[in-house]
């Protein structure tokens, strides 16, 4: 690919060195001088170790930031190979006991709001009880370690409490949210069995309340091994199921338990995660209890500088892996803040106002939400009071330079923005931000600790300055344990491993700059291709979205799937009142312009929306099958799309 010039962007965020100070990255670096030896002044410095010396960084964050053992590790690191790196053999802890141990229990927990008003609050004492009490029920209803618990369910404290209780006992936990079709649903919790299903009656988004109840009856009937359905009168309309067990009368029914951890290895099973699912059955994703409580630590902790006072905010679904990274910002001690539903309704500020009402600190959106606001005209600063927020965080995709430019001038400059990339694969972000790290303007910061993230060429020779493969040469202890029904670990090693053996091939493309920040351009299996010249597609979007009349977009490169001389071409989701015959002559002079004329696409056509996954991502790569003549029904799964009826005009061309 074209590789940027090497000049530094716009410095748009500096630490305070007062400030920094303060940190507890600062006070981890100051720790590991007193106790290890070490002189590590600056991030870079600390980077750099924490990625040579995995035993010695990862054994340092267990120590420092608190990891409960029952049962201490023989070593830090038994085994380095990838796949199958062996974390901390010998250990046993409990992630609920990690989130629920330490903290005074008047203090706040929880904040959740929903959209239509209704509001609850939890401090630690309260979330504690719950958790005791639906422990008590799962044990009741012959959940033992190793069983399956799912649920269907939104971003509420009822799912937290089941999530929590679950993972107590050792058993394993996955989720959807209540807007997934039942084939998505049926497709990801029937791969694991489930003992308990948890269910809401319905749910509400943009001002209308859908019952679910006929797809959690559905569902049931699919689950042979299912012992027991509890449903949530989330509506609170009284709404019951026959057959089902009602959540607030079990919760009743143990009331007074008390709270107990069972203890498990470090990598045991904590939930199962999804792959989007969009070319066959989702693959179920295993990560282990150990991985994800010394991850997430590191993350909240030395990362977000998170600990008791603040509040942290995400905007998430139970179905999209940020929901597993929010829940975890109790570890730190500090409040966590669910919302549940629609993010633009009445309008886009209903998430800022939130931010003003409940003193978020650190507020954690995607960057389509970002762009969104941009195009409106948001104002958040001018209207709300946002002067407890220090922090927001943004992720689902690459940030634009001009979403960063409008969080610093109309949410506040003295706001670091924390551009993160990631992924379910490790449930963690492993390029994000650093309270002592600046903010460049369009870039993320660093490359994360204990995450040895390089850029490689197609040689697997590591390059800076260069655009290449996003890799990570070294384990990371949040890597999954292994995939659901994958006895001999072939489709891990094919997922990530195939191409450069030994070593993670992630599947975007990343720049990595000379000062340690990065560039991430798009999916590398969607690459745009033209005259030899290769480029990320988020580089295109930046161009084409930026414009008010377009509401959407995808671009497809029909060379990428076997056609020599193949077409680009850029279908459009125009907003109301636009008309191509204006947009398109000012879409190709500024695609000309931004990019080059070898980026100016043969033909602009417009559709009523683009096919996107349940979680929000374009269906890039699905697209191209079915324009290259794949059968719809082998490119891509319809139950894994928001928007399946999206696809007919796709599926019309590739036919004509």
């Amino acid at each position: 690919m074209t590789s940027p010039s090497p000049e530094a962007p716009e410095l748009l965020w500096q630490p305070d060195p007062a400030h920094v100070a303060d940190t507890r990255i600062a006070g981890f670096r100051a720790w590991l001088a007193a106790h290890r030896g070490l002189d590590l002044p600056d991030y870079a410095a600390l980077w750099e170790w924490s990625t040579t010396d995995l035993s010695g960084f990862w054994g340092a964050v267990a120590e420092y930031l608190g990891v409960i053992f029952h049962s201490q590790p023989t070593a830090v690191l038994g085994s380095a190979a990838m796949p199958g790196a062996s974390w901390f053999p010998g250990a046993t802890l409990n992630y609920a006991e990690q989130a629920l141990t330490g903290q005074a229990d008047d203090d706040l927990a929880v904040i959740f709001h929903r959209e239509d008003g209704v509001a609850s609050y939890l401090n630690y004492g309260q979330l504690r009880s719950h958790v005791a009490a639906f422990r008590a029920a799962l044990v009741s209803l012959g959940v033992q370690r190793g069983d399956r618990v799912v649920a269907l369910a939104p971003n509420c404290p009822q799912t937290l409490v089941a999530f929590l209780a679950a993972a107590s006992l050792g058993a394993t936990w996955s989720s959807c949210s209540p807007d997934f079709g039942p084939r998505a649903v049926s497709d990801r919790f029937t791969q694991i069995s489930p003992t308990v299903f948890v269910a809401v009656d319905g749910y509400v988004y943009g001002g209308r309340s859908f019952d679910i109840r006929p797809t959690v009856d559905e569902l049931r009937s699919q689950l042979p091994g299912l012992r027991a359905t509890v449903l949530i009168d989330y509506l609170g309309n009284g709404a019951a199921l026959d057959g089902a067990e009602s959540w607030d009368a079990l919760l009743a029914a143990h009331s007074g338990a008390s709270l107990e951890f069972s203890a498990v290895p470090f990598d045991h099973p904590l939930w199962v995660l999804y792959s989007s699912g969009t070319t066959g059955l989702p693959k179920g994703i295993v990560q282990g209890h150990g991985g994800i409580v010394l991850e997430h630590l590191k993350a909240l902790v030395l990362h977000g500088d998170m600990g008791p006072g603040e509040r942290f905010f995400w905007f998430t679904t139970t179905g999209w892996m940020m929901w597993n990274f929010l829940v975890s910002g109790l570890m730190t001690g500090g409040t966590i803040v669910l919302y549940d539903g629609n993010p633009a309704y009445p309008d886009l500020n209903v998430l800022w106002h939130l931010a003003e009402q409940h003193r978020i600190t650190y507020f954690g959106t995607s960057a389509p939400y970002i762009q969104s606001c941009l195009k409106k005209g948001i104002t958040p600063a001018a209207q709300y009071d946002l002067s407890a927020l220090r922090a927001l965080g943004s992720t689902g995709a690459p940030l634009t330079p001009e979403g960063f430019r409008w969080i610093a001038e109309e949410v506040g400059p003295s706001v670091q923005i924390c551009s993160i990339s990631g992924g379910t694969d490790l449930c963690t972000a492993f390029v994000g931000a650093a309270p002592d790290v600046p903010v460049w303007l369009g870039e993320l910061s660093c490359r994360a600790l204990g995450a040895a993230v390089a850029a490689y060429d197609p040689d697997g020779k590591e390059v800076i300055e260069t655009v290449g493969e996003l890799v990570v040469t070294q384990p990371m202890p949040s890597m999954p344990v292994y995939f659901w029904n994958d006895p001999d670990g072939s489709r891990l090693r094919a997922a990530y491993f195939e191409d450069f053996p030994g070593v993670w091939r992630h599947g975007d493309w990343i720049r990595i700059t000379d000062r340690g920040s990065a560039v991430i351009y798009g999916r590398s299996d969607s690459t745009l291709n033209r005259g030899g010249v290769r480029m990320g597609t988020s580089e295109f979007y930046r161009v084409v979205e930026a414009f008010d009349s377009v509401a959407d977009s995808l671009v497809i490169d029909t060379t990428a799937v076997g056609q020599p001389e193949g077409e680009l071409l850029c279908f459009l989701v125009l907003a109301p009142g636009a008309s191509l015959t204006e947009v398109e002559p000012q879409l190709r002079a500024e695609l000309r312009t931004a990019l080059s004329p070898r980026h100016v696409p043969n033909k602009f056509i417009v559709v009523e929306a683009i096919p996107r996954t349940l979680n929000g991502k374009k269906c890039e790569v699905p697209i191209k099958k079915i324009l290259a003549g794949t059968a719809p029904d082998q490119a891509v799964s319809r139950d894994a799309l928001t928007n399946p009826d999206s696809l007919a005009p796709f599926v019309a061309m590739a036919q004509t």
